[in-house]
């Protein structure tokens, strides 16, 4: 289990507080290759070892959904006519109801909710979904998105176990699927968030599972992302998909309901 400290002796008892809610450690002095850190700033993963062989220790990571790349997403992103918004149906639905069943960092679906949607964020680690409470209660108190964040909702829980009683009366209208897709050891870069996920989370080896779930629960359809070259999610064809340079989104319209 991962350990949590604080870097200021004031943040002591919140720190011991998330420490309770979550499960995690608390340590004075960690010395794990990863561990929790709260800062004045906010809820950071901190890595001490580095993964990609470069000169320096890779950043803090922080969830902030008011500044950065999601930011300029918001503002500049291109609104309902954006690709990912067309793929979820955001252009045909006026207020959807938006599973996002992998949310990791939330990107997307804050980009949802940003456009409308009211969006349950569903993630099954304790470490990915403090990062995303923590974020998410930030949010909340800066008035400029704030009124995005109040139509998010995060769930601790692991997709694979939902069934039609875990919405009751809210069940989704459209489920989204964004897993970690393993890395080539050859191939570029990859961002610091997924490097350090799949240390100390692993990759999602059991994704394949999901699909099926997900099309009982969905009641319009499922978005799987991918990258532009992978294969089908459980190797199982789409409906249609939109591709991108680099990605593409697999469309699976629910058997009980009928294209728009």
């Amino acid at each position: 289990m991962i350990s949590i400290t604080s870097s200021d002796n004031i943040l002591i008892p919140s720190t011991k507080k998330i420490a309770h809610q979550w499960g995690f450690i608390y340590s004075s002095s960690p010395t794990s290759p990863f561990f929790l850190q709260l800062t004045p700033q906010g809820l950071q993963l901190v890595q001490t070892t580095n993964l990609q062989n470069t000169n320096s220790l890779p950043s803090p990571i922080r969830i902030d959904f008011s500044s950065g790349s999601v930011a300029h997403r918001r503002i500049f992103g291109g609104g309902k006519g954006q690709t990912i918004a067309k793929a979820v149906g955001l252009n045909k639905l006026p207020i959807p109801i938006i599973l996002d069943a992998t949310a990791g960092m939330g990107k997307d679906a804050f980009i949802f909710a940003s456009l409308g949607a009211k969006v349950i964020l569903m993630e099954r680690s304790p470490i990915v979904a403090a990062l995303l409470n923590d974020a998410l209660n930030r949010g909340l108190k800066n008035e400029e998105i704030a009124p995005i964040i109040q139509r998010m909702q995060l769930l601790h829980d692991d997709a694979r176990y939902m069934n039609d009683t875990t919405f009751s009366n809210i069940r989704p209208d459209i489920i989204y699927l964004d897993p970690m897709f393993p890395h080539k050891k050859k191939s570029a870069l990859v961002k610091k968030e997924m490097l350090a996920f799949q240390q100390i989370i692993g990759s999602d080896s059991d994704s394949d599972q999901l699909l099926n779930i997900c099309q009982q629960i969905a009641h319009k359809r499922v978005v799987v992302k991918r990258p532009i070259k992978a294969p089908f999610l459980d190797n199982t064809t789409p409906s249609f998909s939109m591709k991108m340079k680099k990605h593409r989104f697999d469309i699976y319209i629910s058997n009980n309901n009928k294209p728009a």
